[in-house]
């Protein structure tokens, strides 16, 4: 005989594929019965025209069919009435998840002084790395007016879910199908025309960056929170600086000169709002030949090892420029994804876990001492 209590903890194992929470925790799991070897499950969904209603079904089926003693199971999908919808709502979590004492998430601010060194190619392969770590990650797209990131991880066009205020990342992963990835949220998911410039004021995009960090539900289980920050020492970064205080900064910079001492003032703003500085990338550290494999210098050496012993902050990585790359970005496709072998793909492995032992500092609280 079939143990209801078998099957409801086998569907505790069942996430929402976009909150990532069990069913049975939000409100999502309805009844069980048992009849003979077949058990029907009601499934309690948040909208009626779900997206993922063949991907929750086939979690549920899954997961079920491993209990002892089950020959077929009926997913019934049902629809949350308007109370539901609000109890579920007021357990998510709507204010800034990564500023509390107890939080695991390490927050990391990828920067650099100048547009044009790679920065945001860089945050989506790191993020990309992260992923293939094992690590949970995020990346938030705080660069409002020069976004790009829809673009590089293969989002663009797509809309994030809405529940009762809270929105609900995108995700991008490896394999067609595969909803455990990269969790993205840019300003460019919002916009009908992302040519249309975005002009924006200070206060406006205070407001902006607030809600990427309170309105949209990153989950419980975030590790890491890469925010890719627009070039300069301008609103955006003092903003973060506001919202939290506790973030770490990582600093981008090419080999020349001129980048290297705009990136230095980037690194010394991270210095005077307290945030802590992990440590220098440099970027297109020399241009790979097609034919011979041979490194040219283009835009100079020693930019980035200058810069990290300036700062006293290890140097974390130096990444060449080769062409695959730069279509991987502008085809949506990380290039740590498909070309994991590559010597560029293997550096950036390599500055991802140096960047995942970063862990974030805890405010001290009286139950502490």
């Amino acid at each position: 005989m079939i143990s209801e209590q078998a099957v409801r903890d086998a569907l505790h194992t069942v996430r929402d594929p976009e909150i990532g929470k069990p069913i049975d925790d939000i409100g999502m799991l309805g009844g069980v019965e048992i009849d003979g070897d077949v058990v029907r499950v009601d499934v309690l969904l948040t909208v009626a025209g779900c997206p993922l209603k063949p991907e929750i079904t086939r979690r549920v089926t899954e997961a079920v069919q491993q209990v002892p003693g089950v020959g077929s199971v009926d997913v019934h999908l049902g629809v949350m009435d308007p109370a539901e919808r609000a109890q579920m709502a007021s357990g998510l979590q709507r204010e800034v998840p990564f500023r509390k004492p107890d939080s695991r998430t390490a927050v990391i601010g990828i920067s650099s002084g100048k547009g044009g060194v790679g920065k945001s190619t860089l945050t989506t392969n790191i993020a990309a790395a992260m992923h293939s770590l094992g690590k949970k990650v995020g990346v938030l797209d705080a660069d409002i007016w020069g976004f790009s990131l829809p673009r590089m991880f293969g989002l663009r066009g797509q809309r994030p879910v809405a529940f009762d205020g809270m929105i609900m990342p995108l995700t991008a992963a490896p394999n067609a199908g595969e909803t455990d990835g990269v969790k993205v949220i840019s300003i460019g998911f919002f916009l009908e025309d992302e040519q249309k410039p975005v002009i924006w004021r200070g206060p406006m995009l205070h407001k902006a960056l607030e809600q990427f960090l309170t309105d949209v539900y990153w989950g419980d289980d975030l590790e890491y929170l890469l925010i890719d920050l627009p070039p300069g020492t301008g609103d955006i970064s003092l903003s973060l600086a506001t919202f939290l205080p506790s973030a770490a900064m990582v600093v981008v910079t090419t080999p020349q000169p001129v980048a290297q001492k705009v990136a230095e003032r980037a690194a010394n703003m991270a210095g005077q709002v307290k945030q802590r500085l992990l440590g220098v990338v440099e970027n297109m550290s020399g241009v790979v030949c097609a034919h011979c494999g041979e490194l040219t210098p283009v835009f100079g050496e020693g930019g980035g090892a200058e810069l990290a012993q300036k700062l006293e902050v290890p140097l974390l990585g130096q990444i060449p420029l080769v062409p695959e790359v730069r279509v991987g970005s502008d085809e949506g496709h990380p290039f740590v994804w498909t070309n994991p072998d590559h010597p560029v793909s293997l550096t950036y492995m390599d500055v991802a876990r140096k960047l995942s032992a970063f862990r974030p500092r805890r405010r001290l609280q009286v139950a502490d001492r």
